[in-house]
């Protein structure tokens, strides 16, 4: 099938099209990031804010929409306690199915609307492991402020640890928002601290292989400059206006949201055709690691007569440009470029025009996001800036609808395509 009006390699600004498209259209999927999206990015991730509003359009999308987040459902940090927060009366929530459906830490927490949580192929060993570590971020943080940041006080460390310390159960992460406006007037000394975390997540993984553990876990990164030869994440060191890197994430493997679209599209076919494409007991640690493959997979496995119109929605792309002794280097990154990318490629396989959306978080709170700027040229929509770089004209992903004024845009045009 093709939907020839929503050309995935053109730009419109057209929601009205896009939201027509999706209410006409049965057969549909939806894949989408929660921080920044739904939701304005803050620098105390215990601030975040969702409209009940919003959430009740997710439900109303029953087996058609599905989160995939890098965040987790449940816990102090997680989103189902901001749900909880937004609803005029908390216990509705659980009692009529108003949790956000997917997948979270990054793909192994899977969550229905009632709460009912499952870890596909998760070992209690790594779950044992990863109890850990949020005591071991806690120490290395307060040794670092006390011996490299003595104008801090005892009452303003603790208050940082408690926001910058998520103690996550599959991805204990590190967010160094509040240290960037902490440090603000000693950029070097947020630049150390950086360097120190992911000279500690190195630490952990090292420690976990002598453990017994050495194919459990990685290091994600937000934002990132992309991955290096052996498939490292790359971190975006600060600077004085740009906060770089602000999250480590230490996840579980198979953590990683390419691999969550397998799942989330295995048992979306589960639901409307009877059948996992996969197999029943597919978990995200299953799938290939190499970006063609993933396609390949979804090509070979899944009946094309079935496969739905895929939206995916996020707010993390970006790339950076350098040159070293007149050799143009191009780092392309972003925590959600991969999961949009595999997104496009299973609709070019299928002949499908899958819609890649993006939404402008640059408003918010966290400053690493450069705010999108769309030019008209010749005729053509093009996002000059905040997501490809200009100098990178082979930039692979094509997004095709933007939310240039942010998270609260999408939501109003999210509640429209669920009446």
């Amino acid at each position: 099938m093709t939907y020839s009006n929503l050309n995935q390699f053109s730009l419109s600004l057209n929601h009205d099209l896009c939201a027509e498209k999706l209410i006409n259209t049965k057969n549909k999927l939806i894949i989408q990031d929660l921080d920044g999206v739904c939701m304005g990015l803050v620098k105390n991730p215990l601030h975040r804010v969702i409209d009940f509003n919003y959430v009740k359009a997710a439900r109303n999308l029953h087996n058609h929409f599905y989160v995939l987040t890098n965040g987790e459902h449940i816990g102090k940090f997680g989103v189902n306690h901001i749900i909880e927060k937004s609803a005029p009366n908390p216990e509705i929530v659980k009692k009529e199915g108003y949790y956000l459906s997917g997948l979270a830490g990054g793909g192994v927490q899977w969550q229905d609307n009632y709460g009912k949580i499952t870890y596909p192929g998760v070992k209690q060993e790594e779950l044992t492991f990863l109890s850990a570590i949020p005591a071991i971020f806690e120490e290395r943080l307060r040794n670092f402020c006390q011996n490299q940041a003595p104008f801090l006080t005892k009452e303003v460390i603790n208050e940082a640890l408690n926001a910058v310390i998520l103690v996550n159960q599959v991805s204990p992460t590190i967010n160094l928002n509040t240290f960037f406006s902490l440090f603000a007037d000693h950029p070097h000394l947020y630049l150390a601290l950086q360097k120190e975390i992911k000279a500690l997540m190195d630490e952990l993984l090292d420690k976990a292989q002598k453990n017994g553990l050495k194919h459990s876990f990685f290091l994600h990164l937000a934002p990132n400059l992309g991955r290096d030869e052996e498939g490292v994440e790359i971190m975006k060191e600060a600077t004085e206006n740009d906060s770089g890197t602000t999250d480590f994430q230490f996840m579980l493997k198979g953590a990683v949201k390419e691999a969550g679209v397998l799942y989330i599209l295995n048992h979306y076919y589960y639901l409307h055709t009877g059948e996992y494409p996969l197999g029943q007991d597919f978990s995200p640690q299953q799938a290939p690691n190499n970006h063609q493959e993933l396609v390949n997979l979804v090509i070979d496995k899944f009946s094309p007569e079935s496969m739905p119109l895929i939206m995916g929605v996020g707010d993390t792309v970006n790339s950076q440009v350098t040159w070293q002794n007149g050799k143009k280097i191009v780092k392309r990154g972003g925590s959600d470029r991969n999961f949009l990318q595999l997104i496009q490629d299973i609709g070019k396989g299928f002949n499908i025009d899958n819609i890649i959306a993006y939404v402008d978080s640059s408003g918010g709170e966290v400053k690493n996001r450069k705010p999108i700027k769309v030019e008209n040229i010749d005729g053509n929509l093009i996002v000059t800036e905040g997501i490809a770089h200009p100098d990178d004209p082979d930039e692979p992903l094509n997004v095709n609808f933007v939310f240039p004024e942010g998270h609260r845009q999408y939501c109003q045009f999210f509640q429209k395509i669920t009446g």
